[in-house]
């Protein structure tokens, strides 16, 4: 079995990867995200995946090493996690009842090969109350998120549809991550435990 090594310290990653099946090393990476600045929130995310891998993959020179990065776009708007709690109220009040789209970049590094690609997840978010918005902060929850919401916690309440892959948008695209992994030359049976 091949090693399959995750620069993020996400838990929603790992789990995503624990329960289809991979069970990876996980390494944090300790890339300064404010030393990237782009517009463009395709390329920062895919940008940001691969600074976290290289990151990394130095350390692990004979393994599959992902890196992930995820923001939200709310009318032109990129957002990643809040700063504070008035930062995730006052970006749901934004996100109230709005279409936003939620991108994961994702780079894969195997040796000297690197592949970088981007899932793209439309988001409709319900309209919610001030009084759903301050309890559903005070929950913590939207305070460790990119987008301000768990899809697969609380905030998976006030999500009313998804168009595209929802495993993106808990933290990467397990169809996507499939693809590359094949693109690569290997099968998944090669990371299963």
């Amino acid at each position: 079995m091949k090693t399959f090594v995750l620069a993020s310290a996400s838990p929603a990653r790992k789990r995503l990867l624990t329960n289809a099946g991979i069970n990876p090393v996980v390494q944090a990476s300790d890339f300064d995200e404010s030393l990237v600045q782009l517009d463009n929130p395709q390329e920062l995310v895919n940008t940001l995946a691969e600074k976290k891998a290289a990151t990394v993959a130095k350390f692990y020179p004979q393994a599959v090493v992902l890196g992930c990065d995820s923001i939200l776009s709310i009318d032109g708007e990129i957002h990643g996690k809040p700063k504070n709690a008035a930062e995730a109220i006052e970006r749901w009040q934004l996100m109230s009842g709005k279409v936003g789209t939620l991108y994961t970049g994702h780079c894969l590094m195997a040796g000297t090969q690197v592949l970088v690609k981007c899932g793209i997840t439309k988001v409709y978010f319900a309209t919610v109350s001030d009084r759903e918005i301050a309890d559903y902060v005070a929950t913590g929850e939207p305070l460790t998120c990119a987008g301000c919401f768990a899809l697969e916690g609380k905030g998976g309440f006030f999500v009313e549809n998804l168009i595209g892959c929802h495993s993106n948008v808990i933290g990467l695209s397990l169809p996507l991550l499939r693809t590359m992994l094949q693109d690569l030359g290997y099968q998944l049976a090669d990371f299963w435990d």
